[in-house]
């Protein structure tokens, strides 16, 4: 079904392109302050004290919270408005932002950003309905997708040079500050052009909600302490087991309630279903990557943070040269081999870096892969986004936009926990050659990864449908 033309609060048709715009720079925000924590944590780590599986806390409280919450984020934007909910979250995400540039203390900086996990878990659900209900399926669909994925992808990249900048002029908390202004200025930008969509009523989710935060936080709880006491431990075992039975579940729960967050039928769609789960993989693949080759380049090659973060330049120019590529690209080839070729490319650059050691070039070992994987992600993000939305009813908008995002950062969340315990593992007896021996380990992890999100494609989403061209209008 097309939706129909936004109007602003003038009643005159509301401008796409700054409707986009607000869309794609709050989201930026978002992803950008999901990075932009990396190139800062070594900084961390010696002001705070942090372990190496502690300072894991730093991005999984904020992943966990923010995937955990999604799906009421997004089904608080069908009952109340997204505009409405959008404008809220930007609140809650700007406050946050401000609490974890003040942290003093360890606790301090895990709750805080565990708040702003709230705060992203409200606005990137609205922000991805307000762009699908305001652009038609076809082609208008398919260039709004683009730029919200480039921006998923520069994002990333472009807050490991922004933290690294800040935090070698200033420290690692200015990154942070900067949100408080651009958070303020989106919200005037969206009270005076954002389009308001309609209130569905209804209540939440409140037991399938609890269910997947809790089962999904009991996971990497679990995953994080076999680290620390081992697979066997109690501490690991308990929750664990406790995860696997919430998640469990989810299922009926879902399956019973008037209103889920999750409808089930939203999984009746084998490439929707192949997307949700290639997104998983994907994204629990890249964020070890940025996680661990941050500290690499910094702790084996003794560089800055704004060294570290310009060291990942070759991805993010590469990314947006291929990202803004895609619509074209879509236009004379059919989505699902634009999305196998990008996941295939990623998985082929992060095998290439997984070689690397103590005495590993940047040149020559870490430049060149990088490349592969920013050419990867570029081609990927797009058709990953829009195979896991496209063809979802009206009335499941936000449930499906929510989806997308929740298993981004659950995925996001398990891989890396998996990743740092297999990292934890490896011990050289030496501060720095463990490092580099661990960040191999935990590359390798995030190749495979990587090898099962393109088995994933070629499986369940190149079969959904037969070759064509996408839809234009």
């Amino acid at each position: 079904m097309t939706p129909p033309a936004p109007y602003g609060r003038d009643g005159a048709p509301a401008r796409s392109a700054l409707i986009l715009t607000i869309v794609c720079v709050s989201y930026f925000m978002v992803i950008l302050d999901n990075s932009i924590v990396f190139t800062g944590l070594p900084q961390i780590r010696s002001d705070m004290g942090f372990s190496e599986t502690g300072l894991s806390w730093i991005t999984n409280a904020y992943v966990l919270v923010f995937g955990g919450l999604l799906l009421l984020g997004a089904r608080a934007g069908d009952m109340f408005g997204h505009r409405r909910v959008f404008l809220f979250s930007l609140v809650i995400f700007s406050l946050a932002s401000l609490l974890v540039g003040a942290a003093q203390t360890q606790w301090w900086l895990i709750g805080a950003r565990a708040l702003q996990g709230v705060g992203a878990a409200v606005l990137a659900p609205s922000a991805l309905s307000l762009l699908t209900r305001s652009f038609a399926e076809g082609r208008a669909r398919t260039r709004a997708m683009a730029a919200y994925s480039a921006v998923a992808g520069l994002g990333a990249a472009l807050g490991l040079v922004v933290g690294g900048l800040a935090a070698d002029l200033v420290s690692w908390r200015a990154g942070f500050f900067l949100n408080v202004p651009v958070g303020v200025l989106m919200m005037v930008m969206a009270l005076r052009f954002l389009p308001e969509t309609d209130r569905r009523g209804g209540r939440f989710d409140v037991p399938g909600a609890l269910l997947a935060t809790l089962g999904s936080t009991a996971l990497v709880l679990g995953i994080v302490d076999a680290a620390d006491f081992g697979w066997t431990a109690p501490a690991t075992l308990v929750p664990l087991a406790a995860g696997v039975v919430m998640l469990a579940l989810f299922v009926p729960v879902e399956r019973r309630a008037t209103q889920p967050i999750v409808p089930l039928r939203l999984f009746a769609d084998r490439e929707r279903s192949g997307a949700y789960v290639t997104r998983m993989l994907y994204m629990g693949a890249m964020i070890g990557f940025f996680f661990f080759t941050a500290q690499f380049v910094q702790s084996v090659y003794h560089w800055t943070p704004l060294q570290a973060g310009l060291a990942f330049l070759p991805m993010t120019l590469v990314n947006f040269v291929f990202a803004v590529q895609v619509p074209r690209l879509l236009e004379r080839a059919a989505r699902p081999l634009v999305l196998l070729s990008g996941v295939a490319l990623t998985a082929v650059g992060m095998t290439w870096l997984s070689r690397l050691g103590l005495h590993t070039p940047y040149l020559t070992g870490v430049a060149p892969p990088m490349v592969l994987i920013g050419a990867g992600q570029g081609l990927a993000l797009a058709p990953l986004t829009s195979s896991g939305v496209d063809g979802v009813a009206p009335e499941d908008a936000g449930a499906g936009s929510g989806l997308v995002n929740t298993v981004h950062q659950i995925g996001s969340a398990l891989s890396l926990s998996i990743l740092t315990a297999v990292a934890a593992t490896v011990s050289t007896g030496h501060a720095v050659s463990d490092i580099a021996a661990r960040s191999g380990a935990a590359l390798t992890g995030s190749a495979v990864l990587l090898a099962l999100a393109v088995a994933t494609v070629v499986i369940l989403i190149l079969p959904s449908r037969a070759p064509r061209k996408e839809r234009t209008l």
